[in-house]
C-alpha cells in the first residue's frame, strides 16, 4: 500500500494491485466509459447551469459547494456538515475514478463504497482552525504547487501508459511506478483540501 504523509489533514492510500487483469486492463479506455459519463452527469455545466438561473448554484464549478463555502467562512465562520460531507464524497468517488482509469486498480469504481483507494479528510473545527480571510488568498498562495503539479501530472500520464504496457504484457504494475503515481495523486489531494475544499489552513508540503 501506498504510504500517505500522516502530518497533514488530508491522506491519501491505495492498496497495491499484487495481481493485475490483463484483459481488463486491455479495455480500460472502453469500460471506463459508463462511470465516466456518470461521473460527468453528476458534476455536469448543463445542471449547474439550470440551478444558476434558479439562484440555487451553491458549487462555483465541478460539482464542488465551493463559492458558498468560502462565503460561509468568511462572514459566518461556518462550514457546514452536509456541504462537507458532499465535497468529502465527491472527492473519494473522483479518486475512485481516476485510479480505476490510471490502472492503479482493477475494481470497477463504486459509487459510495471505499473500496481500494482510502481518502481521509477531517472535518474542521472552523472556529479554530480556519481563518476567515484565507478562503480568499489560497487560489494564489498554491499557484508554485501547481506549477510543480502541472509538470508532475504529465509525468504521471507518461508513467501510467508505460505501466499500462506493463501490466498488459507481464500483469504486474511496476512498484516504483505505483508509488509515483499515487504520490502525485496524493500531492493532489493536499492541495485541493487547502485551496479548494477549505478543510485546512495549513500549507500543504512539497513532497509525496
Amino acid at each position: 500500500m501506498a504510504e500517505a504523509g500522516e502530518a497533514y489533514p488530508a491522506s491519501l492510500k491505495i492498496d497495491y494491485p499484487e495481481k493485475c487483469d490483463r484483459l481488463a486492463t486491455l479495455l480500460r479506455i472502453v469500460m471506463v466509459i459508463p462511470i465516466l459519463i456518470l461521473f460527468g452527469l453528476l458534476t455536469g455545466s448543463g445542471q449547474q447551469m439550470e440551478w444558476a438561473h434558479r439562484g440555487r448554484f451553491l458549487s462555483g464549478g465541478g460539482g464542488y459547494v465551493f463559492l458558498a463555502t468560502v462565503l460561509m467562512i468568511l462572514f459566518r465562520k461556518k462550514y457546514p456538515r452536509w456541504w462537507f460531507d458532499w465535497n468529502l464524497s465527491l472527492t473519494r468517488f473522483a479518486a475512485r475514478v481516476l485510479a480505476y482509469f490510471a490502472v492503479l486498480t482493477h475494481q470497477y469504481p463504486s459509487t459510495d463504497e471505499e473500496q481500494a483507494v482510502h481518502i481521509e479528510i477531517p472535518y474542521p473545527d472552523v472556529a479554530k482552525d480556519l481563518s476567515r480571510g484565507m478562503p480568499l488568498i489560497k487560489w494564489l498562495l498554491v499557484i508554485p504547487h501547481m506549477i510543480v503539479l502541472a509538470v508532475l501530472v504529465f509525468v504521471a500520464v507518461i508513467s501510467t501508459i508505460l505501466a499500462w504496457f506493463s501490466i498488459v504484457f507481464t500483469g504486474r504494475y511496476p512498484r516504483g511506478v505505483f508509488d509515483f503515481v499515487v504520490g502525485v495523486m496524493r500531492w493532489g489531494l493536499r492541495v485541493n483540501a487547502y485551496a479548494f475544499l477549505l478543510t485546512t489552513d495549513k500549507y500543504p508540503p512539497f513532497g509525496f
